[in-house]
């Protein structure tokens, strides 16, 4: 009879033990993107962003190690923008190599080049989806809070009671659920504190990028501002607003809904959608 060397007997083992394929995905998760990387500012500027490197890539990681699969969504169909001023150390706890890590899992995503766009989207069967990841950056305040079809989407995942988060800026996307979001936004582009009709998230606890943090943002563009803060357009509408110190991790769970205030909230807005997910 023929034996083994026990080493050999243990890599036999360690093989059989190894799935002859990969498991299948436990869902897809639906991850909506700007178009835009242009934002225009009340002088007329413009100032170059996008989604924040971090803010999409850390919670992407953790939901694709989490065993789900992401699909990329812009109003366009095209290739999302990063933000440059995001691909910065000091958003992955100054580590260079995990930034690195964390972009060549961005490149990696199947659509990063061609997404998919709102009208594809709806006109499919949004059961498919499992929940909802809108990423910050500016971007979300150009084609994204004013957008009816935005709307539609949030309002399927807020009647299936599937979780919707968004970390940053991407919260204001959620402005985009009510029965007239652009004329929502003109008010505010105009100076008026508006009150929003329908707004699917009315009474809603939640957070976005506070004001002290988007005042130190605004001090960096040499005098010129941005159209609106976003905190007082939330809080106008009619959510129920909360806030950490700036700069600070900071995430609110209200129902379905999961809020980061800023970048440094990746990871801890990550998790809660994950269980969230899980539980369901």
């Amino acid at each position: 009879m023929k034996t083994f060397h026990p080493l050999a007997l243990a890599v036999l083992a360690g093989l059989a033990a190894t799935p002859a394929f990969a498991a299948e995905p436990k869902g897809q998760v639906l991850v909506l993107l700007s178009s835009e990387n242009q934002l225009v500012l009340k002088d007329g500027q413009h100032y170059a962003t996008g989604y924040y490197l971090n803010e999409f890539g850390v919670p992407a990681d953790c939901l694709l190690k989490a065993g789900y699969e992401l699909v990329l969504v812009t109003p366009r169909g095209n290739a999302p923008s990063v933000d440059q001023k995001s691909v910065d150390p000091q958003y992955f706890g100054g580590d260079a190599a995990e930034m690195q890590r964390i972009q060549q899992v961005v490149a990696g995503l199947p659509g990063i080049e061609d997404s998919l766009s709102l009208d594809e989207v709806l006109a499919g069967d949004l059961g498919q989806y499992e929940g909802l990841f809108i990423p910050g950056g500016h971007a979300p305040l150009i084609d994204l809070a004013n957008n009816p079809q935005v709307g539609a989407l949030l309002r399927h995942f807020h009647q299936a009671g599937k979780p919707t988060a968004a970390i940053c800026h991407g919260p204001i996307a959620l402005l985009a659920a009510q029965a007239d979001p652009q004329g929502y936004e003109a008010a505010l582009v105009s100076g008026e504190r508006p009150a929003a009709k329908d707004w699917t998230y009315q009474g809603y606890r939640m957070t976005i990028f506070s004001d002290p943090e988007e005042a130190v943002f605004e001090g960096s563009l040499d005098g010129a501002r941005i159209r609106y803060y976003p905190a007082p357009a939330m809080a106008a509408a009619g959510g129920d607003m909360q806030y950490a110190k700036a700069w600070q991790p900071h995430v609110v769970v209200d129902r379905e809904l999961i809020t980061g205030q800023n970048p440094f909230s990746d990871k801890a807005l990550a998790e809660a959608l994950i269980d969230q997910l899980e539980a369901r």
